[in-house]
């Protein structure tokens, strides 16, 4: 999920361009079951925790990607700036690190790596494929200057090289686009927001630590997330519940904690859909709107709509799952809170949640009052704005 919004590319563009099947396939191709290569999805698993200089060569090399940012009509009589700029603005030193002639320079290093489709090629084929391709002849062959250094000695200048050997170029531009300490320090600060926390701002420590682990390693991302998950700003209590769920987070943890019997993926995707979040959809290059950008009126509605839907789904089972706690509302409430597990309640919250569960009645913990209470118990947490952060 990481990758998939740092590099976000959108189905809907794959479709209209090769249509709905090799749309499908572009994005989610299981490794040897069809012909072809892999999905950009599997992609991103293969690499998720691999070198991440390696992760952009086969980025720059993916067929989805090549689709999504033209990368396709890359030629040297008509250089395509959007991979050029997009690998450098999102994918690595970000806005203020580069400059527009950077981004026709970038473009000129990509100009040749294209597409070419498999013999016979038909797009209704699920055996049919796109794959990158090198088109020698399509690459500017002669020297590319940027504003910052490409090589370990100082230089700037990408060298005139032969159309043969000119995929070198964009070898050597990711390269140092990787390695650039403007790309450590980027990718601390959204592993911070991804992994710690939305709320509170990246600690400058964390980020110089952080940096300074992806550098030193060669940029392997592994040694990263473990320095990350092992460190004191992950572990520190005060930072739980300081981020916000994405859709696709909070389904899967609400199905998960309240139940799933019974519970289908059509029930699923136009709730996430209204929430903001269609998977294989960001609605741009830069990705979805993440953090505090998640929730508007109407996308909360959508989070209470599912909250309703999944605990009305799951009644008789949460019913029979909680019968022997229902001794007391209070006993009742402590059950659900060990299912599901919003952030901590104030005291005014906490009590109209157990007016709720005495409403209508004096506690008898019968059947048919359990199933009523625990369901709706479970709706009223899941809908609760502490459950919106994880």
């Amino acid at each position: 999920m990481f990758w998939h919004n740092h590099f976000a590319t959108a189905y809907s563009k794959l479709a209209a361009d090769s249509g709905t099947r090799q749309g499908a396939k572009l994005l989610a191709a299981k490794p040897g079951v069809l012909r072809g290569p892999q999905g950009q999805i599997e992609l991103f698993r293969q690499y998720a925790l691999g070198n991440y200089r390696d992760l952009l060569v086969q980025v720059a090399q993916d067929p989805a990607t090549l689709i999504w940012l033209d990368g396709k009509t890359n030629t040297k009589a008509r250089p395509q700036e959007n991979f050029g700029r997009e690998v450098m603005e999102l994918f690595s030193v970000g806005v203020g690190n580069y400059t527009e002639s950077d981004v026709y320079a970038a473009a000129r290093v990509f100009s040749g790596w294209n597409l070419r489709k498999s013999e016979g090629y038909a797009g209704d084929d699920m055996n049919a494929y796109q794959e990158f391709v090198y088109n020698a002849d399509q690459h500017d062959s002669g020297e590319k200057t940027f504003s910052f250094p490409i090589y370990g000695n100082g230089s700037r200048t990408i060298p005139t090289r032969s159309e043969s050997a000119g995929m070198q170029d964009g070898f050597d531009l990711i390269t140092a686009l990787a390695t650039h300490p403007a790309t450590a320090r980027r990718l601390a600060a959204k592993f911070w927001n991804f992994f710690v926390s939305e709320i509170h701002a990246p600690d400058p420590s964390f980020l110089a630590s952080m940096a300074t682990v992806y550098l030193q390693s060669g940029t392997e991302i592994r040694p990263v997330v473990r320095a990350v998950l092992n460190s004191p700003w992950f572990n520190d209590p005060a930072m739980r519940h300081a981020r916000y769920s994405w859709p696709a987070e909070f389904v899967a943890r609400a199905i998960k904690e309240v139940g799933w019997q019974n519970f289908s993926l059509d029930k699923v995707r136009a709730p996430m859909a209204n929430m903001g979040q269609a998977l294989y959809e960001p609605p741009n290059v830069g990705g979805w709107p993440v953090g505090a950008g998640w929730f508007s009126t109407s996308t909360m509605l959508a989070r209470s709509n599912f909250a309703a839907a999944l605990a009305s789904s799951q009644k008789s089972f949460l019913a029979v799952a909680l019968q022997p706690e229902a001794s007391s509302p209070q006993t009742l409430m402590a059950a659900m809170l060990e299912r599901v597990t919003p952030a901590p309640f104030d005291s005014l919250p906490q009590q109209a949640l157990l007016n709720y569960m005495v409403a209508g009645g004096a506690w008898s913990g019968s059947e048919s009052q359990v199933s009523t209470r625990a369901a709706g118990l479970a709706r009223l947490l899941v809908a609760s704005s502490e459950y919106q952060l994880v």
